[in-house]
């Protein structure tokens, strides 16, 4: 009687288990195109912020290469888009993380052109402080917007800094080694990407297949 009733009751939990698991496969294949079309807004959404309309007529997430160079900091390989413009190169949308945020890495955007001018910033992720590092997001201040039109002219530009340290960008009262971690990649991702141009341009497309 106890075996038999254990038989039922495995019987049962099976069936349960193949009808929760046919649910799930079922949702994932209703849903995943959707997904991945909101992944892909979302995208061209943040693209979008760092780089002028009128820069570029390519679809950009379907135009990029990728890098390991350490200027571009840890968890390689980080993706490059290509901005082009009437068939020329314009921009590269640089994708790049500090691992020196007083909380940890922290993921940043960069576009910049082929004379070191950066367009545009913006902190994609990151663990910051709240009311104190977090101000290194576009939604928490508009500090980030002071990159734009600066021109990097060297491995360590000096203007690439934050005024304690010499350089022309604004830190946060109480919290210095966010904003220096920021302006410090940003100056080694802009000068990889001015000092790499060509080369970043005429490297294979891996957004055709990993997008």
């Amino acid at each position: 009687m106890i075996i038999q009733s254990m038989q039922k009751n495995g019987l049962i939990l099976a069936a349960f288990a193949l009808a929760t698991t046919g649910a799930v496969a079922l949702i994932n294949d209703l849903t995943k195109d959707k997904i991945a079309n909101q992944e892909q807004q979302h995208l061209m959404q943040l693209l979008s912020q760092v780089i002028a309309a009128d820069k570029y007529d390519n679809t950009l997430y379907l135009d990029c290469t990728t890098s390991n160079t350490l200027e571009l900091g840890p968890g390689g390989p980080h993706t490059i888009y290509r901005a082009r413009l009437n068939g020329e190169p314009s921009a590269l949308l640089v994708r790049h993380i500090t691992p020196k945020g007083y909380s940890g890495n922290i993921d940043v955007l960069t576009a910049v052109d082929r004379q070191g001018l950066i367009s545009g910033v913006r902190v994609t992720r990151h663990e910051e402080t709240p009311g104190l590092g977090d101000k290194v997001e576009l939604a928490k201040s508009a500090w980030v917007t002071t990159f734009n039109g600066v021109q990097v002219e060297g491995e360590a530009d000096p203007k690439m800094n934050v005024k304690k340290d010499g350089g022309q960008f604004d830190s946060f009262t109480g919290a210095t080694i966010t904003p220096r971690a920021v302006v410090t990649s940003v100056n080694q991702a802009a000068w990889f990407a001015k000092t790499h141009f060509d080369a970043l341009f005429n490297a294979p497309n891996t957004c055709e297949v990993s997008q």
